[in-house]
């Protein structure tokens, strides 16, 4: 059986077609025009040479397999984590005239160290609870010094209405995954990885253009044209929570080993976050300028 699902294909963790279902690792070479073949899923070339097994084959075929509660007990794990930290943040790191430096300071700060951990992480085979729960807390520290900010100087309510906005967005992709309205093939991921890299690409023209004194940068952060950049953004955003949802749906019907539910809920974490900050500065532009 073939999936569409490329995410996590370089992992190269399948179930054997035996009746034992023991995990062999197989390479997973792409083959032009067919989708690649799921990680989690029966490999279909029985004549190719195998790769040598490893201590995460051997705990898959003999350990746990996740389930759905897995996933959900580390998503409130790491999602809690975050907004926990954020709380804190809003709390104990100022943000009026005399303090406001400081915390921007401690904020891009932690935002780095929310990258670097977060880097470690996807360059690694296994998922490290962590890592994870680390990249969680130092991402909290950030939203919680972004928001605090926003709330201060643009208007208090527009931080509970960058939430409900992400809770929107993430409840209606989630409703059309599961009526397979939104279908993840290999030509839908092509086009959303390709669609992500432009639109970073972009952002970092906008970051270098401010830093080198144009002022408004290309234009992405006010007006008309902040707004729709904004919106594709947030757009971009539920593309990436119908792929996380469905790494979690194969993960779950191939047996995938239980510690892979940190990953899971890494990656709808690190996306929900990605919504919520777009949601923040499209709703920032559209009340600055009223």
């Amino acid at each position: 059986m073939r999936s569409s699902n490329p995410v996590f294909a370089w992992r190269g963790f399948r179930r054997d077609n035996g009746s034992d279902g023991s995990a062999v690792r197989h390479p997973q070479p792409a083959v032009a025009g067919e989708a690649l073949t799921n990680p989690y899923a029966p490999y279909a070339d029985a004549h190719t040479e195998p790769m040598a097994w490893d201590s995460r084959a051997d705990a898959r075929a003999d350990g746990p397999t996740m389930t759905i509660d897995d996933v959900v007990v580390r998503t409130a794990a790491t999602l809690g984590t975050v907004v926990l930290t954020a709380a804190l943040s809003w709390i104990l790191l100022p943000v009026d005239s005399t303090g406001i430096g400081r915390s921007y300071g401690i904020g891009l700060g932690a935002a780095l160290v929310a990258f670097v951990l977060s880097m470690v992480q996807a360059f690694r085979r296994a998922p490290s609870p962590a890592l994870i729960l680390g990249y969680a807390a130092f991402e909290g520290v950030f939203l919680g010094v972004i928001s605090s900010a926003t709330s201060a100087w643009i208007s208090p309510g527009v931080v509970i209405q960058a939430v409900l906005g992400t809770m929107a967005v993430s409840a209606a992709v989630l409703i059309a995954y599961k009526m397979r309205w939104i279908r993840v093939t290999q030509r839908f991921y092509g086009f959303v990885i390709a669609a992500a890299m432009g639109f970073l690409l972009l952002l970092a023209a906008d970051a270098l253009f401010s830093l080198f004194g144009a002022e408004g940068g290309l234009g992405f952060s006010s007006g008309g044209l902040g707004i729709a950049f904004g919106l594709i953004g947030i757009v971009l955003g539920a593309a990436f929570l119908a792929l996380d949802f469905k790494q979690v749906e194969d993960a779950i019907t191939y047996g995938a080993p239980r510690q892979d539910a940190w990953l899971s809920a890494f990656g709808l974490v690190t996306t929900l976050v990605w919504i919520y900050l777009e949601a923040l500065r499209v709703l920032t532009i559209l009340q600055s300028d009223n």
